[in-house]
């Protein structure tokens, strides 16, 4: 009796034990970790390099009277679209009123001698010089006369195209002197983006203006996607930051862009390029290399060597060592061993996206 007893503990103890293991073999199975991946060679087009800069209009137009005079009113402020023939400001216009006044008046009074001295000069009274010398006075008297007019008109202040105040330099009750800027006008329908290029990447930036292909995105909103083009890039550097001026014109603007808004311009290169681009997160340095971390087929990572042609802003041209259509993990590379599964994670939009790849 006593012996059945003591197998049947035997028993039960086994049975624990058993248990105990298989409990801490299901235990020891962990969750595979997502790892942000991206398939190479999968975008149209490869960032080469960036530039912050601000909206500007390729047409700004300083806009002032053609005489002096003091402010009395100004109609439009600042932003306000504007169209042709539109009155911006007036001056004051009593001193030009008086002006015409007084070469209408002189005007007059010429033209009456002149008269007079034709009539003499049929009577043989007066010779023909001093015919002559009244016919010239009264040319000058009408000359005088219209540009008193036309002084009198320049007291104001018109749009002679459309487009929308950038500025408003000069207030009422300010005496302004001939040509002066009071409005610096923008065309609306020519928007581009004012960006200064190193030294260091003008080689890069000529070559870019050959293909010309570059996006414009707003720093108000990044979803915001514009086709831009490298319109001109200044002959001579300035001389304090030694950067070369550039233009970007923005193809497709709509409502929402506005002048001085700051943009980020990135020029582009074509999508069939032999040369390969990853994130540079994506590097790793395996033994003082540049590598990569493949993803295979089972979800498991491994490393492989590459050979980089040139850093971006942002990304890496490779010479050699993938192809496209590889997937590599382009974020946590340092967190990662040989051989390890991963649950492949993918960056679409705003949101990543996983997939299951337990192996089976």
């Amino acid at each position: 009796m006593n012996r059945r007893i003591r197998i049947s503990n035997l028993s039960a103890a086994c049975i624990v034990v058993l248990l105990a293991a298989c409990s801490d073999q299901v235990a020891k199975v962990e969750p595979l970790r997502p790892v942000l991946t991206e398939v190479v060679g999968t975008s149209a087009a490869t960032e080469v390099f960036a530039y912050a800069g601000e909206v500007r209009s390729r047409v700004e137009q300083p806009l002032g009277f053609r005489i002096a005079g003091k402010i009395t009113e100004r109609l439009v402020d600042a932003g306000a679209a504007i169209k042709p023939g539109q009155i911006l400001a007036r001056l004051d216009p009593a001193d030009t009123a008086l002006s015409a006044s007084a070469a209408a008046a002189q005007h007059q009074l010429a033209e009456a001698d002149a008269r007079r001295y034709r009539e003499l000069r049929r009577q043989n009274f007066v010779s023909q010089a001093a015919l002559d010398s009244r016919e010239t006075a009264l040319q000058a008297a009408a000359a005088q006369s219209d540009l008193a007019r036309n002084q009198s008109a320049y007291t104001v202040l018109k749009a002679d195209q459309p487009g929308v105040v950038g500025q408003v330099l000069a207030e009422v009750g300010q005496v302004v002197s001939p040509g002066q800027a009071v409005f610096r006008v923008a065309r609306a329908d020519t928007l581009e983006v004012a960006i200064a290029i190193p030294e260091s990447r003008l080689a890069e930036a000529r070559a870019a203006s050959a293909t010309g292909r570059a996006e414009v995105t707003l720093w108000a909103d990044d979803a915001l996607r514009y086709r831009g083009q490298l319109r001109e890039i200044a002959a001579m550097a300035d001389p304090v930051t030694r950067t070369y001026a550039a233009r970007v014109s923005i193809a497709d603007a709509d409502p929402r862009v506005v002048f001085g808004m700051t943009a980020t311009v990135r020029f582009l290169a074509s999508g069939d390029s032999e040369r390969l681009s990853i994130p540079q997160s994506a590097l790793f340095q395996n033994d003082g290399k540049p590598a990569v971390w493949l993803v295979g087929e089972d979800g498991s990572v491994s490393l492989r060597n590459v050979e980089v042609w040139r850093y971006a802003d942002e990304t890496v041209e490779l010479k050699s060592g993938l192809a496209r259509g590889e997937r590599i993990v382009v974020a946590g590379v340092h967190k990662l061993t040989s051989g390890e599964k991963i649950r492949i994670a993918e960056q679409q939009g705003n949101t990543v996206k996983t997939h299951n790849t337990r192996a089976k």
